[in-house]
């Protein structure tokens, strides 16, 4: 007996990861997706719901469990019925620990050079001089 099975690029595509199917190809060619702990770089994977995804995608790594298999690229809300997400986006590059570090509130001026550079220790850059 066969398991229903679909290509990883087009799943890939119809869950709306990527715009076209040739990106979602071209991602899997660069060998930077795992499917269930296992290292690919076949845009014809064999992808079954249960599979789990790991891949970068921007500045997120990204833990997808395959639900179902696409029929069709359809709406947003038909493309998330397809996956569920384990792990909420955590970014690659976190610079600041807090967002909200060298925000100042609205109409309190311009902040003076001693201002700036006090941020600056504060956010671990060089001074500009």
């Amino acid at each position: 007996m066969s398991e229903a099975s679909q290509r990883l690029d087009k799943w890939l595509w119809c869950a709306r990861f990527f715009k076209s199917r040739s990106l979602a190809a071209k991602f899997c060619d660069e060998g930077r997706l795992r499917v269930s702990g296992h290292v690919t770089n076949k845009a014809h994977y064999s992808v079954r719901p249960g599979d789990v995804l790991t891949f970068p995608l921007g500045p997120h790594i990204r833990v997808i469990k395959v639900l179902a298999l696409a029929v069709r690229r359809g709406p947003s809300p038909e493309a998330r019925a397809l996956y569920e997400d384990l792990a909420c986006p955590v970014s690659l590059d976190s610079k600041l620990p807090n967002p909200d570090i060298g925000r100042r509130d609205s109409g309190a001026g311009r902040p003076t050079k001693a201002d700036r550079r006090a941020l600056d220790r504060l956010r671990n850059e060089p001074d500009d001089e």
